[in-house]
């Protein structure tokens, strides 16, 4: 069995650290002696005087440095000291994939459809534990496999995916892309990949727009194209925040699908999904010695 990950969830905490243990120091150094009567008085004297119970020796300053400790116990925790959780690899699955497939006659009928069939099985294959899904369109869109973690599943689909899949004459992404959106939603995916697999057509203005929506929900858009690469294919990406990817580019796309999920979704501001944070226990730890405040010498 492998130990589990550690890591600060918020590091920047340490530089407080330095302070507190000046600050630890000074007290200390303050609390020797009798006073600054030891500095300039006879050491002799000074401790025949204690001998015949003149003075009294310093009282070691307890509240200061309890005190101080509570404070480095609270920095410390604040630092967010975590470990991996057990359960991480099942909120990875927050993280999934949509291919949509253009099913269009201009598409179906290239001679080029079958490689395209094939990049999106390499597609599917390159998930790991993320859940993926298909939708079709050419007039209309619709669901042709929902999310699932059976890439085996998606693979067969994309084999079946032919001219008469979808009735719908056209070439309408943008209903393809409104459709994934919702899908997302109804799936709870926090941050995904939209994969789609297109030959230009029907690329515009309302399909950019559907685009730019997705990716302010963490959402990255990609294509894969069919013919040579186009300048509405360009900035779709671009707006997207994914890539374009010829028929001849499968391993850069199972490269970019493979990328390291954990990483995207704490970019998402949700990394306590991965993270059991462990400052709690420490803030309660930081409480016994506080106890020490409420000690009284008997008189």
């Amino acid at each position: 069995m492998t130990a589990p990950e550690f890591t600060l969830l918020r590091p920047l905490w340490l530089l407080a650290l330095p302070g507190v243990a000046g600050l630890a120091w000074w007290v200390l150094s303050r609390a020797r002696g009798f006073g600054a009567w030891d500095k300039v008085a006879d050491a002799a004297l000074i401790k025949a005087m204690a001998a015949i119970g003149r003075i009294e020796g310093a009282a070691f300053p307890l509240a200061p440095i309890v005190l101080l400790l509570v404070a480095g116990l609270s920095v410390v925790a604040l630092t967010g000291p975590a470990v991996e959780r057990r359960d991480a690899q099942t909120y990875r699955n927050l993280d999934g994939v949509l291919f949509l497939v253009d099913a269009s006659a201009s598409v179906v009928g290239n001679e080029r459809w079958p490689q395209m069939l094939t990049m999106g099985r390499f597609g599917v294959g390159a998930l790991g534990s993320r859940p993926g899904g298909i939708i079709v369109f050419a007039g209309d869109a619709y669901v042709a496999t929902d999310m699932t973690t059976d890439h085996r599943q998606l693979g067969q689909t994309f084999s079946l995916i032919a001219a008469d899949t979808v009735p719908d004459k056209g070439s309408r992404p943008e209903r393809a892309l409104a459709l994934s959106a919702r899908r997302m939603d109804e799936a709870g995916i926090l941050a995904g990949d939209v994969v789609l697999f297109t030959d230009g057509e029907g690329l515009g203005a309302e399909s950019l727009q559907h685009v730019a929506a997705l990716a302010g929900r963490d959402v990255r858009v990609s294509l894969v194209a069919m013919a040579d690469l186009s300048a509405q294919m360009q900035t779709h990406a671009r707006v997207g925040g994914g890539a374009v990817f010829t028929l001849d580019q499968t391993d850069e796309l199972g490269q970019w699908l493979a990328q390291d999920t954990a990483a995207r979704l704490e970019k998402a501001d949700y990394p306590v999904l991965f993270w059991h944070d462990l400052g709690r226990y420490i803030l309660v730890l930081a409480l016994f010695p506080m106890l020490l405040l409420f000690w009284r010498e008997r008189a």
